[in-house]
C-alpha cells in the first residue's frame, strides 16, 4: 500500500511540474519577452525594472545555449514580476568589462538598479529559479 501512495505522489508532482512547464511554454507567446540589453540600453533597462536577470552570453559559447532556451521559460513563468535580458559579451564589451565578466554564461541579478546576486556557468532551470526567489523575495 505504502509503495502505490509513493507512486502516486511522484506520479501527481511529475504532472504538477510538466503542467508549470506547458504553462511556461504557453506564456512565451503572451509578451513575455525576454529584453536585448545593449551598451547604450543597459543602464535603461535595469533602471526600469525593479527586478531583472541579466543573461550575459556568446554566440559560440555551448553553455549558453543551454541556458538560452531557460532564460526564456523563467521569463514567462515570472512575466510581470522579473524581467528577464540577454547581453552579447561580443557585441556589448563595456558592460561585460565594467562587471568584470571574464566566464560566461554569467547572470547578473539587480533589484531596484543594485546588482545583488551572480551566477557564473551553465547551471540547471531549477538552481536558476532558486537563485532567483532568493535574490527578490517578494515576487512570489
Amino acid at each position: 500500500m505504502a509503495d502505490d501512495r509513493s507512486w502516486d505522489e511522484d506520479l501527481e508532482r511529475i504532472r504538477r511540474q510538466r503542467l508549470r512547464e506547458l504553462e511556461a511554454a504557453a506564456q512565451l507567446g503572451r509578451g513575455a519577452a525576454v529584453l536585448q540589453v545593449s551598451d547604450a540600453t543597459f543602464s535603461d533597462i535595469v533602471q526600469k525594472n525593479p527586478f531583472i536577470v541579466i543573461d550575459f552570453w556568446a554566440e559560440w559559447c555551448g553553455p549558453c545555449r543551454m541556458v538560452s532556451p531557460v532564460i526564456g521559460e523563467l521569463a514567462a513563468e515570472f512575466a510581470g514580476r522579473v524581467a528577464f535580458g540577454k547581453c552579447n559579451v561580443d557585441e556589448n564589451p563595456r558592460i561585460a568589462a565594467g562587471f568584470g565578466i571574464s566566464a560566461i554564461p554569467t547572470l547578473l541579478f539587480f533589484a531596484n538598479g543594485m546588482l545583488v546576486d551572480r551566477v557564473i556557468g551553465a547551471q540547471p532551470k531549477e538552481a536558476i529559479r532558486s537563485r532567483v526567489l532568493r535574490a527578490f523575495g517578494s515576487v512570489r
